[in-house]
């Protein structure tokens, strides 16, 4: 028996769909839709174990789905745009397109080798004119609907990389690619009003019930809705009050100092004829301006020389000082300090010698605050009018009276902020506006889309080269023909991946979406990626597709209705006797068990397990294991080997398992198929003990590993596979007609489980079971619920409360029948001795009691 030839049998049968087209589908009415979609990959030029074990989870879903009956839509892009083709071309002197199309070539025949149900011809990619020429169509129309505009706001600004980065791209105050210490800068930035839709956001989380319950967490914290009070404090000596925003007025009377941002305009104006404040400024845009940069931060300040008067408590006045931890774009850009109950006021109030007056206590007691601030529950104290309230009653009091004064008001606020989409880069999508001196700024006219990327760049200047192409930006204005400029700002590419889905549906269209296309096709069932892009990718996703609603380009609200999140995959970190690392293929066991460099020879120490990068070098390369094990087994190890939610250790005796698997069942169905009936063969009625029993084993894993698939539970599925297969094995073969059918049922069965998983093995061995027809084309099968129907069961048997046996009995067997059953029982009988049996009592279906 010759072994099972991966590369032969998985490059025929890619060919064999490819020329049949068997996974190019268009929208069809008459048909059940069903809408898979991976997070496309950016296309860096190669594809590793965690992009095989993403798109081998789609593909399940997408092949299953196909075989229940449904017109499956599985298509694929690259999230084409970006800063590494920008520094590839200023590193290595080749053009951004170039190196980008070379990547997606190379990664896209990778991806054909894992044999995916894809169609490519619906591939997109969104650095090509015909993808972005449409985004910035839609952009024209959100300019027209109010949902773009234009301001000057402060921004992250990397000095190497020379362009604004997003809070998320600030690690450690530094830039995410470039590692240079980030600056705030003040620039003219285009915005999307995604903070209108704040309230909408975070209501329409609720309706997402097949998303992940940590996801809808992360996003409803990211909206961060919190109701609380505006109040105004009155300067002292000044017209205009200090405005700030609480959630916590219920601590007002422990108030300490005033806090406002470096960014606040009374910062500003200050800082014009204060050095210290200057200064004070220039260091805080110097941090970093993420929330973790600063949490870590020691909470500074200036003392600004202006003092505000407390609201209740007469004569009371407190210091206002600009502080690093305040930030303009939350809330006014200002805060009271209450440092007995909140951690960060009471890190900066011991800094500085500040009051520490405790207003909420758990016990009605004066609690002791040492270097931890209070912020349980509890009464009010020391609080005037408050006192002896409950927290929530005491925040409505303060409020009525606030507003009875004339000094403030409840306030919902949001902690999501419009969303900043301009990048000062070449490598993105052109932002499709025109600076007139006379018209000021306005619209590209649509005929004149796309405003294409020029192709004659250079990267010899620091910052972006669209600013200093000689003839690019140099325009007539649409309105009044003089001369203008082009924007040269260039768009987030978050703004790129916030539509493709939709774009799919009709991505040859010479517009955004066909509309009908859309209709038919959105929202996508199932979307599949990863946990880091639980926030920002999909909250903007959220908010295009509502921007689509108002501009009438689609009529779907959520364009995601399920969303699975799969683990990383893992693997074991190596490092030399110089202290290298080592990628696992420069390691080896030699002869005593220990692992060695293969280089040298010298010993190898063995790190922890985790996160594959590049960085310590633990990484496969899907290409090898594919060539060395195939497709099928890649894909069916990656789905065996724990929960697809989970992280997943990659280990080559894994991988070797799932290899041998496939020898396995390869070699049983060309050993037995002489044995089955043929195919078509019409059923016997009856059947023998033993023929009957496969059966029955043949269709409960249907109905198993049916289930675990639509629950996604991948590794459930392939271990009833592994059980299927046991039963399999051990089945007594008779010669009889109805022994050949269950064996020709049974063998069919496994074959056709095993399709979504490794679906050319599957395609070898239908074949080779005598069929004629594909296996993709072929329906689901279908359990018969007279087999799957238990009658046999399992009960325990108890003696004074504590199991002694189990035995096997007809399902509702009668009682008497269990009680002389569990009685016989050797184990049951040692454990009465010779004690009297007071009484047997038997739970039907379930346990027996025997009571001495």
């Amino acid at each position: 028996m010759s072994r099972y030839n991966a590369k032969e049998v998985e490059a025929k049968w890619q060919a064999s769909w490819a020329e049949h087209k068997s996974f190019e589908v268009e929208a069809d009415p008459a048909r059940p839709k069903y809408y898979v979609l991976e997070m496309f990959p950016y296309p860096s030029g190669r594809i590793h174990i965690g992009h095989v074990r993403n798109y081998t989870m789609g593909d399940v879903v997408a092949r299953y789905k196909k075989a229940q009956g449904f017109n499956v839509l599985h298509p694929m892009g690259w999230d084409a745009f970006g800063l590494p083709a920008e520094n590839a071309a200023r590193d290595k002197g080749v053009h951004p397109a170039d190196w980008t199309y070379a990547n997606i070539a190379h990664m896209r025949d990778e991806l054909k080798g894992m044999g995916l149900s894809l169609d490519w011809s619906k591939e997109i990619a969104t650095c090509h004119p015909g993808y972005y020429g449409h985004q910035q169509k839609l952009f024209l129309d959100f300019f027209k609907k109010g949902l773009v505009y234009r301001k000057e706001s402060w921004v992250n600004w990397d000095p190497i990389d020379m362009t604004v980065l997003a809070n998320e791209q600030v690690i450690d105050g530094k830039g995410w690619r470039s590692g240079a210490v980030v600056e705030k800068r003040k620039l003219d930035q285009w915005m999307f009003r995604i903070s209108d839709y704040s309230e909408e956001l975070l209501n329409a989380l609720e309706k997402l019930d097949r998303w992940p319950d940590r996801v809808r967490l992360m996003q409803q914290n990211w909206i961060g809705r919190s109701t609380g009070a505006h109040i105004a404090f009155d300067i002292i000596g000044e017209d205009d009050p200090l405005n700030i925003y609480t959630t916590r007025p219920d601590t007002l009377f422990g108030a300490s100092f005033m806090a406002v941002s470096a960014d606040h305009p009374l910062t500003q104006r200050l800082a014009k004829d204060n050095p210290a404040v200057r200064d004070f400024v220039a260091e805080c845009h110097r941090m970093g301006t993420s929330e973790e940069a600063i949490e870590k931060a020691e909470k500074k300040g200036v003392d600004m020389g202006l003092k505000v008067a407390h609201p209740f408590i007469k004569g009371k006045t407190l210091p206002v000082y600009v502080a690093n931890f305040v930030l303009m774009d939350y809330g006014t850009g200002a805060i009271f300090g209450c440092p007995a109950h909140d951690q960060r006021d009471l890190d900066f109030a011991r800094k500085y010698g500040l009051d520490v007056t405790p207003v909420v206590s758990p016990d009605d007691q004066t609690p002791e605050i040492g270097d931890t601030a209070y912020v349980g529950p509890g009464r009010i104290i020391n609080s005037d009018f408050l006192n002896g309230l409950e927290v929530e009653a005491a925040k409505a009091e303060v409020i009525r009276r606030l507003e009875e004064l004339g000094k403030g008001a409840e306030k919902v606020n949001y902690r999501l902020r419009d969303w900043g989409l301009s990048r000062q880069r070449y490598w993105g999508c052109p932002i499709p506006m025109i600076h007139c001196a006379k018209c000021g700024t306005v619209a590209e006219r649509e005929e004149n889309l796309p405003v294409k990327l020029p192709d004659d760049v250079t990267f010899d200047k620091p910052g972006n080269p669209l600013d200093h192409h000689p003839t690019w930006k140099h325009v007539n204005c649409p309105e009044c023909g003089g001369e203008a400029t082009r924007e040269t700002d260039t768009m987030d590419t978050f703004v790129d991946s916030s539509w493709y889905f939709a774009r799919f549906c009709s991505p040859r269209a010479d517009k955004p979406v066909e509309r009908d296309k859309v209709d038919y096709w959105l929202p996508v069932d199932q979307y599949i990626g990863g946990i880091e892009h639980a926030i920002l990718h999909l909250l903007y996703s959220r908010f295009y597709s509502r921007a689509m609603m108002q501009t009438g380009w689609s009529h779907v609200e959520e364009p995601f209705a399920g969303l699975f999140t799969q683990g990383m995959v893992t693997h074991e970190t190596y490092k030399s006797a110089s202290g290298e690392w080592l990628l696992p293929d420069e390691v080896d066991q030699n002869d005593a068990g220990n692992l060695i460099e293969i280089a040298t020879g010298k010993p190898v120490t063995v790190g922890g397990v985790e996160k594959m990068s590049k960085s310590k070098k633990n990484v496969v390369d899907p290409g090898a294991i594919i060539e060395k094990f195939g497709a099928d087994a890649a894909r069916w190890y990656v789905l065996s080997d724990s929960p697809p939610d989970r992280d997943m250790e990659w280990t080559d005796a894994g991988a070797t398992g799932a290899w041998r698997f496939v020898q396995r069942l390869h070699r049983y169905i060309l050993e037995n198929r002489d044995m089955a009936a043929a195919p078509g063969t019409a059923m016997p009625g009856e059947f023998s003990d033993a023929a009957m029993k496969l059966r029955k084993a043949a269709h409960k894993t249907i109905t198993q590993v049916t289930e675990n698939i639509e629950e996604l539970h991948f590794n459930n599925a392939i271990a009833r596979i592994y059980e299927f297969m046991k039963a399999l094995s051990e089945y007594k073969f008779e010669a009889g007609e109805d022994g050949k059918w269950a064996l020709r049922e049974s063998m069919e069965v496994i074959v056709q489980l095993i399709a979504p998983m490794m679906p050319h093995l599957a395609e070898e061995l239908w074949q080779a079971l005598g069929h004629d027809t594909m296996l993709v084309e072929t329906a689901w099968p279908k359990a018969d619920p007279v087999l799957i129907v238990e009658d046999r069961i399992t009960m325990a048997v108890q003696v004074k409360g504590k199991l002694r046996a189990t035995i096997e009995v007809a399902l509702n067997e009668e009682s008497k029948r269990v009680e002389e059953i569990a009685l016989a029982e050797k184990k049951v009988q040692n454990a009465i001795g010779d004690a009297p049996i007071r009484k047997v009592i038997v739970v039907p279906n379930r346990i027996v009691n025997v009571v001495i």
